[in-house]
């Protein structure tokens, strides 16, 4: 597939289009929650503690990593294009029957089989971009991709202001973002394709054994594993629990805590996915590591970043360094799956990236109980992001270390 014929170039943008309202979607069912922690708070029964807030995003986070990589394995076994229709339909299901859980055991139930139907997608759909993308535009392609996430969590963002309407509330928002999913999950599946395969180019589909042993025996994976789940750990606080640290340390309304803690980061987490995409795929040009720089680069402004949000003095200043976060968060974003396929087979994209969810995400649910945790014990803002910073230093010094396959590189 590389070159492209131009029909099949086209088509690769337009899976692009018809993939966008899905991971919209995705990151924006995430985002309600954190956005309208106060009324379910003061709504559902038995959800009267910190650390059992944090336990929501934690069950959802813990059930999508433990099956990511089976979601993985079955796109790179089976078919891409069934496991991303049928997990947008289950997932939109369970996030309206979210917005009638009474009690915080219906509503971590909810949380949890979420995160079961959710994680069929990222690996699926990220592992289908690759493969429609070749070297030229595969960062760039990854980065619009992402780019629809933002814009998801900035959407998300804005459920807090629902959620305080009289005449609206927090469940109306899971009700409707449930059924504009399951009514979606119909066209995509007349609509998106898999990827037309040579058998002789890609003549093996590895057993779950043999796909695992693989990876697990390829040292560059592991690096891979540890340099995308270091920065996460912060990447899931600042998602989860951003809205009700600037509510708590600012003294603002829900609504404008959940849009300041989501809008401005990704509107800079878009514009560093887009700028970060085009420089690493121009950088590739000149250096088998083109990639591996950018993202690295992305890294050197989120540990200034992480600083300075746990130490801002004004809701300004935090917002600012947001917005740094952002841009580095972006460069990391656009480049993971670009440069997972330059260290494993093109049949192990999506079984690679589950397992980098596993590990990543096991983390951050962990990160979010920890956290809420800690604030019940009063832990300094400060110190916690320090700590968050002084990780991801580790995390830039790891990406460096990463040797291409040139085999694989595009």
């Amino acid at each position: 597939m590389n070159p492209n014929p131009p029909s099949l170039s086209r088509y690769a943008w337009f899976v692009l289009a018809l993939l966008a309202p899905v991971a919209l979607l995705n990151y924006m069912d995430r985002q309600m929650m954190a956005a309208m922690k106060y009324s379910l708070m003061g709504d559902v029964i038995g959800l009267d503690s910190e650390a059992k807030w944090g336990l929501l995003p934690a069950a959802f986070k813990w059930t999508y990593a433990f099956l990511s990589p089976l979601g993985g394995y079955i796109a790179d076994r089976f078919s891409k294009k069934h496991v991303i229709v049928l997990s947008l339909f289950v997932w939109s299901a369970i996030t309206w029957a979210t917005g009638h859980a009474q009690t915080f055991e219906q509503l971590i139930w909810s949380r949890a089989i979420m995160g079961v139907s959710e994680a069929f997608y990222i690996p699926a759909a990220l592992a289908l971009i690759a493969d429609f993308h070749t070297g030229p535009t595969r960062s760039r392609a990854v980065g619009i991709h992402q780019m629809a996430i933002y814009v998801g969590v900035m959407i998300g963002g804005f459920s807090g202001y629902v959620a305080d309407s009289p005449g609206h509330g927090w469940r109306l928002a899971f009700d409707v973002a449930g059924v504009v999913g399951v009514c979606y999950a119909i066209p995509l599946f007349f609509l998106l394709k898999n990827p037309p395969r040579n058998d002789a180019e890609f003549p093996d589909k590895p057993s779950a054994a043999r796909a695992i042993t693989e990876l697990l025996t390829n040292k560059y994976f592991i690096m891979m594993v540890l340099y995308f789940t270091l920065p996460a750990l912060a990447g899931w606080v600042i998602k989860d629990w951003m809205p009700a640290i600037l509510k708590h340390q600012f003294d603002i309304g829900q609504g404008k805590a959940g849009v300041s803690a989501a809008l401005y980061v990704n509107i800079a987490s878009l514009i560093g996915a887009v700028v970060g995409g085009i420089l690493a795929d121009r950088w590739m040009k000149r250096s088998i590591r083109g990639r591996i720089y950018i993202s690295a680069i992305g890294m050197s402004c989120i540990i200034p970043a992480l600083f300075g949000v746990g130490n801002a003095g004004t809701l300004l200043i935090a917002v600012a360094f947001l917005m740094l976060f952002g841009i580095g968060w972006g460069f990391f974003d656009c480049n993971n799956m670009p440069i997972l396929c330059q260290i494993v087979r093109p049949e192990l994209r999506a079984t690679g990236y589950g397992i980098m969810n596993l590990v990543s995400i096991s983390c951050g649910g962990f990160a979010d109980w920890g956290f809420g945790a800690m604030r019940d014990r009063d832990v300094p803002i400060n110190l916690i992001f320090t700590v968050f910073a002084s990780v991801c230093v580790l995390s830039a010094a790891i990406v460096l270390l990463i040797k291409p396959n040139r085999k694989l590189v595009k």
